[in-house]
This record gives C-alpha cells, structure tokens and sequence, in this order.
C-alpha cells in the first residue's frame, strides 16, 4: 500500500484535532484507590448431557434407511412441521455428523445445540447420513439422533430435509430461542 502523503492543511488540523502529546515514560497502568476494573463473568463450564430428557420413551420404532424422521414437541401446532419442511424458518446453523461414532456424534450434537441456541439460531441443518455402511441396513446414527433430539430440551421440532438438502440423510430442527432472545 503506497503511502499517501498529507498536505500540511491536512496535517495541522490532526495536530490541532489530537491537542497537545506527551511522550509515554512508563506503560504501567496506575489505578487510583477505589477505582478497580470492572469484573468480568467466569466462564461457566456447561453440561451439555443436562439438556437431554429421560422422560422420553426409549421404544421409539426404529427407522430404515430410507425413512423418514419427524417430531413435534407436545403443544406445537402441526402446520410448525409442515413450514420446517419447506424451510420456512431460514437455516442459521449446520453441523454434518456422518461417519462419526456414537459417543462423538452425541458430543458434537450436545455442543452443537447448545452454541446454537446460546447464538440465537432458530433453524439448524443436521446430516447424519443414511446409514448404507451400517450392518442389516440399521442405520445406528440416524436412529440414536431420532431419539437424542426427542429428548433435548431446546428442540420443538424436526423433520427429513428435502432431497436437495440431503433427504432422509438430514434432518432441519426447529430450536426454542434462548430466554436472552425472548424480548
């Protein structure tokens, strides 16, 4: 980048602007009696397991390959399901978990939530895969993200994405925003 020379118009009116400089003789920070710095929160570390229910049954059918997932939490309105479907809500998030384990996959989806929801996102895109290297054609992610996001908290809802996004190998989840949102 050339370096642009000032005219000296330019160059009075910063010297006049700026007022009158003292060169620095010690970068310490003296802080006068009774003027401390203001605190700032810790960091508080979160138990992402804490946002899954138990309450939800574990006999949930499972699903095949090519089956398709949906959910609605007790009380929202079907018509919910239906805008999701047709990306009504707008994606803010997206997170791709095929060809993780189990454990890794719960992890990443525990934090996944809950950045999300801490972020103010309504709408996530999740590829879990269709399980086609599963054994007996069981689609083990596919069927434990059925049951995991059943059990979260923050979720309301959520559906197979349209082939475009992924099919029966995605899902978009709809979140409930978090309290600091809710104004």
């Amino acid at each position: 980048m050339a370096k642009k020379n000032l005219t000296s118009e330019d160059s009075n009116l910063f010297r006049q602007s700026i007022g009158k400089v003292h060169a620095v003789k010690s970068d310490k920070v003296l802080l006068k009696e009774g003027n401390k710095p203001k605190p700032y929160p810790k960091t508080q570390i979160v138990n992402v397991d804490e946002h899954l229910s138990a309450k939800i049954d574990v006999d949930i059918e499972k699903v095949g390959i090519e089956d398709s997932l949906s959910y609605t939490a007790p009380g929202l309105q079907h018509n919910v399901l239906k805008k999701l479907r047709k990306g009504h809500f707008g994606l803010d998030a997206e997170i791709d978990l095929h060809g993780l384990n189990s454990n890794d996959a719960k992890q990443q989806l525990l934090h996944f939530l809950h950045d999300s929801v801490e972020q103010g996102c309504r709408c996530a895109h999740i590829v879990h895969g269709k399980g086609y290297r599963s054994a007996d054609n069981h689609p083990v992610l596919k069927n434990n993200l059925n049951l995991w996001l059943r059990q979260h908290q923050d979720v309301q809802a959520f559906c197979s994405t349209p082939p475009k996004d992924g099919g029966t190998g995605a899902v978009f989840v709809l979140l409930q925003l978090s309290e600091k949102y809710n104004d």
